[in-house]
């Protein structure tokens, strides 16, 4: 029989690692710290697919926007600095969702998990959730992208992420990657529960607006699915609701720069629905994990105001699934779905 005379040993615990991420943000609310962050955010080019001579985003991105936006951004993160911790929203949101995945874990199968959080962009970076499971001696590890829908922009840039990491490793772990789940029946009962409790508190309004996160047309164009679940989600959210056709409608949110985005524009409709008798809205937003500058300062405020200058008389912003048990129960269900056969 062949025996090893190296040092190694097999570890032999076969303990788990699961990594979850989010897009991140800056480190402080600053024009110093949103600086750091936006030239990281604004570089990868799964985010902003450069024209062929990249050297021209270069310069605009150099000396242009990293001049101007990082201190318009800093006053919009102060405005939702701490709203549900000490730091950003995204920030805290997501470390709650870490902690309450982790004590689920253990609950159910002690032991056995590390639950590590780690942002595409700023802190903690994914290289460094990565390193504190590989030192924790974690032979699988799965990654959990909290964005249900998949764009090349947010799961793909994750995807790079992690391969760049793992490729500097000598013993690389087995690896799973949760791609999408925006069609999961526990991700749209969370939603349906969300929108439901809600409404406990009032009346149903004239329509619900479903709003994410938009991206350039061309990049559906070149092949991108993320609007295509975008709008199964907004389906399956409608069938589970059993709301019928024109009591709902879905939008994209936050265009930058000038070329044509996927549309119907979030804005743009919020400023038109008065005018059509549509006078008592309310928003939500479901492909966002956790509540973020996006959905609180953009679509609670700046586009609050948008409806009820056009003639609006009601708006109400449902929050995002957060650390809503539904939600933190169907986020363990996907990742113990796609480990179970490494639990034997």
């Amino acid at each position: 029989m062949y025996k090893c005379t190296t040092r190694y040993e097999p570890i032999g615990q076969d303990k788990i690692g699961v990594l979850v991420t989010n897009l991140g943000t800056p480190d402080a609310p600053t024009k110093s710290g949103l600086k750091i962050y936006l030239k990281e955010f604004l570089s990868d080019t799964r985010v902003v697919e450069p024209p062929p001579a990249r050297w021209i985003w270069k310069m605009i991105l150099n000396f242009i926007i990293l001049n101007f936006r990082p201190r318009l951004s800093a006053k919009s993160y102060q405005s939702v600095w701490g709203a549900f911790g000490s730091g950003s929203p995204l920030f805290d949101i997501s470390k709650q969702q870490e902690e309450l995945l982790q004590i689920q874990f253990d609950k159910i199968h002690p032991g056995k998990y590390q639950v590590e959080l780690g942002m595409r962009y700023g802190n903690p970076s994914i290289k460094s959730a990565l390193r504190i499971l590989e030192k924790a001696e974690c032979d699988k590890i799965i990654v959990l992208p909290l964005y249900p829908q998949y764009a090349s922009a947010t799961t793909g840039s994750t995807f790079d992420a992690v391969a760049d990491e793992i490729k500097t490793w000598r013993r690389v772990p087995e690896m799973r990657f949760v791609n999408h789940y925006f069609n999961d029946e526990r991700y749209i009962s969370a939603l349906a529960n969300s929108v439901k409790d809600f409404q406990k508190e009032g009346e149903k309004p004239d329509l619900l607006l479903m709003s994410y996160h938009g991206i350039p047309r061309r990049y559906f164009n070149n092949g991108d699915s993320y609007p295509c679940h975008c709008c199964q989600t907004t389906y399956l959210l409608a069938k589970k609701l059993e709301m019928e056709p024109d009591t709902y409608k879905m939008t994209y949110q936050s265009r930058f720069g000038r070329e044509e985005w996927m549309k119907d524009y979030t804005d743009e409709t919020l400023k038109g629905l008065p005018g059509k008798g549509v006078k008592n809205i309310q928003v939500i937003c479901p492909g966002f994990s956790a509540d973020c500058l996006e959905t609180i300062e953009e679509i609670e405020e700046e586009n609050k105001e948008y409806f009820m200058q056009a003639g609006g008389e009601k708006y109400q912003y449902i929050p995002a699934l957060n650390n809503r048990q539904d939600h933190i129960d169907c986020l363990y269900g996907i990742v113990e779905d796609k480990t179970q056969d490494w639990l034997k």
